[in-house]
């Protein structure tokens, strides 16, 4: 028992070490060498625990990707209330936050992140987006079912030019991260003509 906590305090502490790396300097600066410095550990550490450095980064991805389960079931949830536009502007703001934008350039930046990535869940090469269109295009077809966007959208259209939109928005982001306002005239205009409107 306690070698399994202290293993899975041990990867955690390396995930959030190579969080901060990344954030800070970006897919090039982060190396082996500068996730166990910014752990305040040994070298050895990061590899009792992983075969080897892209096999970290594998982890790293899944289990950040994984987090953004709890965000999509969020925006699921949001169906049938308040405005279309207004649900996946929220939800864009959050699914594009500065882990999943800083990871996304990470995975392009690896052939061999991308190739595990892809052995390890399916359509995975680039898990970020993968999670995060699943999540709209269900989001979609919630809402499209309940009458909110017309029978007859193309939840496939919608769903890549609002995944491929908010991240070229959030991707460009500098100094700063889109206003909310930037975020809502991608979506409005994107879903311009498709959205039901209500009588009164």
């Amino acid at each position: 028992m306690p070698t399994g906590v202290h293993l899975r305090d041990a990867r955690q502490q390396l995930f959030d070490a190579a969080e901060r790396v990344l954030l800070r300097d970006g897919p090039n600066g982060l190396t082996s060498r500068a996730v166990t410095d910014e752990a305040a550990c040994a070298k050895g550490v990061l590899h009792r625990h992983f075969t080897d450095f892209d096999a970290f980064l594998t982890e790293l991805v899944l289990d950040r990707a994984a987090q953004l389960e709890t965000q999509a079931h969020e925006l699921r949830e949001t169906v049938g209330t308040g405005t279309v536009a207004d649900n996946l502007t929220s939800a864009l703001t959050t699914l594009f936050g500065p882990v999943p934008v800083a990871i996304i350039p990470l995975i392009t930046f690896r052939d061999e992140l991308r190739t595990r990535l892809r052995q390890a869940m399916p359509g995975g090469g680039i898990a970020i987006l993968a999670h995060v269109t699943t999540a709209v295009s269900a989001y979609l077809a919630d809402e499209r079912a309940m009458g909110r966007i017309s029978a007859d959208a193309d939840i496939d259209s919608l769903t890549l030019s609002l995944v491929g939109g908010g991240h070229l928005l959030f991707a460009d982001r500098d100094p700063d991260p889109p206003t909310t306002a930037t975020v809502n005239k991608l979506v409005t205009t994107v879903l311009a003509g498709v959205v039901q409107r209500r009588p009164g």
